[in-house]
C-alpha cells in the first residue's frame, strides 16, 4: 500500500470522498437530486427494439451507477425521487414519458431496489475491484429484471415466457457492455481518488 494514498475509511462509497462540508445535508440533497437527474437524462438515450414494449436505455446503467457511487440510502432516495417525479408528470422516463400506466414501469421499481442493493454492496467494497464490480452489476441487473419482467407480463397480459423473450433476452448483450463499462469506471475512480493527497 502506497504511503502517498489518502486513507479511505472502511464502508465509504465514492460520494463520501467529496470534500467535507458543514452543510452535509445540503450536499446529500444535491447528490440525491443529481442522481435522479442523471438517471432521467440517461433514460433519454433510448432505442426501441422491434416487437418489445421496452426500449434499450441508459437509465439502468445510470441507476446502478448512482446506487454504487452514492450508497444505499442516497441511491434509494435518488431513484425514489426519479420514480415519484416521473409518476407525477416529469417527462424523464424513457422517450420523455411519465406516469405509471406503462408496461415498463416495473423496471423503474426494480431500479429503485437495485440501486439500494448495489449501494449497500459498495459500502462493503463491491465497487473497488473489477470482479466485485462485475458481481454487483450482475446482481443489480438481475433485480431489475426480477421486478420488471413479471410486471411486464401482468401489464400486457402476455405469458411470463413471452415477457422474458421481449423484456429480458434482447437486453443481455447491452447489459454485459454496461457491466464492462462499470468494471472499468468504478475501480478506476477508486484508484484515481484514493491517491489524491
Amino acid at each position: 500500500m502506497s504511503t502517498s494514498a489518502a486513507p479511505v475509511r472502511s464502508g465509504a462509497v465514492l460520494a463520501d470522498l467529496l470534500p467535507a462540508s458543514r452543510t452535509k445535508s445540503a450536499v446529500d440533497a444535491a447528490l440525491v437530486v443529481g442522481g435522479a437527474a442523471l438517471t432521467g437524462i440517461a433514460a433519454q438515450i433510448s432505442v426501441q427494439i422491434p416487437g418489445s414494449p421496452v426500449p434499450v436505455t441508459g437509465q439502468t446503467f445510470a441507476a446502478l451507477l448512482v446506487g454504487t457511487a452514492l450508497g444505499a440510502r442516497r441511491g434509494f432516495l435518488s431513484l425514489a425521487l426519479y420514480a415519484l417525479a416521473g409518476m407525477a408528470g416529469m417527462p424523464w422516463f424513457a422517450e420523455a414519458s411519465s406516469g405509471y400506466a406503462m408496461p415498463s414501469f416495473g423496471y423503474i421499481l426494480g431500479m429503485l431496489i437495485a440501486a439500494t442493493v448495489v449501494g449497500a454492496l459498495a459500502r462493503r467494497g463491491g465497487d473497488r475491484s473489477v470482479l466485485r464490480t462485475a458481481g454487483s452489476m450482475v446482481l443489480g441487473s438481475a433485480i431489475i429484471y426480477a421486478v420488471g419482467v413479471p410486471y411486464l407480463s401482468l401489464a400486457t397480459g402476455m405469458t411470463l415466457s413471452d415477457a422474458v423473450a421481449v423484456g429480458l433476452v434482447p437486453f443481455l448483450i447491452g447489459d454485459a457492455l454496461k457491466a464492462a463499462l462499470a468494471m472499468g469506471l468504478l475501480p478506476g475512480a477508486w484508484k484515481l481518488l484514493g491517491h489524491r493527497g
